[in-house]
């Protein structure tokens, strides 16, 4: 049975100010599956991600999203469409607590109260620091737990695609092993993800599929398991093989 595609880039350009950053993109994204976008550092992955969200605007092509071209759709109707996206630098809110950050990231939900007690309970499972620090100010907490309340922000309401930014960038390994751990959860939910990552260890143990990008275009995509299987079609787009040590794209 053939896997309906949820998101796909058809010739995607972006151009921010005189630089011409995405050359053409063309990229699927399964439904129901959590895809990889990898590649080395300039490649234009975050680009990707911030053109698909409408935070930059695509000078050309196509983004089909359930079938309909919202390229040029601004960020809050891409919102309220189900689209969440997880920027890099996590953007969550230093001076507000726990409980406020998730009560904002939550549009049906006019208190703390009024969160849905079921999805949170899950979200505490996947990520059970957040109960612990409910009412503290999200700036106090360590690196780690602010990129946890940042993807449980995306969660806290269901969500058809979720957009991720490099979710394990400078976090302890015991950290990362948690956060792998979370989105092996995520995916038994059938949420649709796209993550930009740089760990290839946390690629291989999480990824359905995988695109690979290089000076702005998508250079491969196919299934994670034959990916992480060739070591040569690895090396040659990436520089380096997906072994089981927790490497960093250079």
């Amino acid at each position: 049975m053939t896997t309906k595609v949820l998101l796909e880039l058809d010739g995607v350009h972006t151009h921010i100010g005189a630089y011409h950053i995405l050359h053409g993109v063309d990229l699927q994204v399964p439904e129901g599956q959590l895809t990889m976008l990898l590649g080395r550092n300039g490649a234009g992955k975050t680009t990707t991600l911030r053109t698909i969200m409408g935070l930059w605007t695509a000078s050309e092509g196509r983004i089909l999203f359930d079938g309909v071209d919202v390229a040029q759709r601004r960020t809050p109707w891409l919102a309220q469409q189900g689209i969440a996206y997880v920027p890099e630098n996590m953007g969550i809110f230093s001076d507000l607590t726990v409980a406020e950050n998730m009560t904002l990231a939550a549009r049906a939900a006019r208190d703390t109260g009024a969160l849905d007690r079921t999805r949170l309970e899950w979200i505490f499972g996947l990520f059970p620091a957040l109960r612990k620090f409910w009412l503290y100010p999200a700036g106090l907490l360590s690196g780690g737990q602010k990129q946890m309340l940042a993807v449980a922000r995306a969660l806290i309401e269901p969500r058809r695609l979720i957009l991720v930014d490099e979710p394990s960038k400078g976090l302890a390994p015991s950290i990362v092993a948690n956060m792998i751990a979370a989105f092996r959860e995520l995916k038994r939910s059938a949420t649709t993800v796209l993550l930009v990552e740089q760990n290839v260890q946390f690629a291989r143990e999480v990824g359905d599929r995988v695109a690979v990008m290089d000076d702005g275009r998508i250079v491969h995509q196919g299934a994670m398991d034959e990916f992480a299987a060739d070591r040569g079609l690895q090396e040659r787009l990436l520089g380096l093989s997906l072994d089981p040590k927790l490497e960093r794209l250079s």
